[in-house]
């Protein structure tokens, strides 16, 4: 498989197709019996039943993009969603929609050509995307219900990787990344934990015109001490990136210009 980064990213697709319904069915479980009123600190503005119903309609559309393999933006996110009448109904409709996305997935080439918001212009793009997607926000759910959650460490580390990888793309709906600039300052984020791949790290250079990921240095060249260093788990390291967490939480250790993280944080919500 094409990577859209470095080795070891994007996953086997068939790790996505079976993480994707894993986590559909733990979101489901998490605000299945929950009150579809319960605000989400993690999504102000947002009940736990919009973020249900969130998670449900964009998992349906997403499938339906790829049953057509879409080639150009659609202009319209209009799909049938079936959803209930009852708010308290969402989490079984959730989970209802779960055999319907693996057939999709199922049948889909995810070497397929076909149109993608970010970087990898294949149908793989899309259940990478599906995944995190879902997987964000069954821990934003889980932290609405006071529940303690957890993230395999394997793909929290190729969540981070996506999540940067498609950053450059992000600006038509999220306009603050387009201001994402600098002066060649450097950040590194670095996983810390073995199963998230210790040594595995990501940088990013601010650039007057706009930022890049940089590649992966060779074994035999050892890139210079990035200005920023932000070193965490790879679970908490995904958080960081989607602003779950705070990089001033003892979770990470941090060194260098946080006054760049500021700046970084302030422009990367999405």
């Amino acid at each position: 498989m094409e990577t859209t980064s470095r080795a070891g990213h994007p996953l086997p697709y068939d790790t996505y197709r079976q993480a994707i319904e894993r986590e559909t069915l733990r979101f489901a479980d998490v605000v299945k019996g929950a009150d579809p009123t319960t605000p989400v600190p993690s999504c102000p503005d947002w009940t736990l039943a919009e973020l249900t119903r969130h998670v449900g309609a964009l998992q349906r559309w997403f499938s339906a993009l790829l049953t057509q393999l879409v080639q150009e933006p659609p202009r319209s996110r209009d799909v049938e969603l079936g959803l209930p009448e009852r708010a308290a109904d969402y989490a079984d409709w959730v989970a209802a929609g779960v055999p319907a996305v693996a057939d999709v997935l199922g049948r889909t080439d995810p070497q397929a050509p076909m149109w993608a918001w970010g970087a990898d212009q294949h149908a793989r793009f899309w259940a990478r995307r599906m995944l995190f997607e879902t997987l964000v926000h069954r821990v934003d759910a889980e932290r609405a219900v006071g529940r303690e959650s957890d993230i395999e460490p394997a793909l929290a580390a190729d969540g981070g990787d996506e999540f940067l990888v498609n950053l450059p793309s992000a600006g038509f709906f999220a306009p603050a990344v387009a201001k994402l600039r600098g002066n060649g300052e450097t950040i590194a984020f670095r996983c810390a934990d073995a199963d998230g791949g210790t040594g595995e790290e990501w940088r990013v250079r601010l650039e007057p015109d706009g930022f890049r990921l940089l590649p992966r240095a060779s074994a035999d060249a050892a890139p210079a001490e990035a200005q920023t260093v932000v070193r965490g788990q790879a679970s908490d390291l995904l958080l960081l990136l989607y602003k779950r967490r705070s990089y001033q939480d003892a979770a990470f250790d941090v060194s260098g210009e946080v006054t760049t993280l500021d700046h970084w944080f302030t422009h990367t919500a999405f």
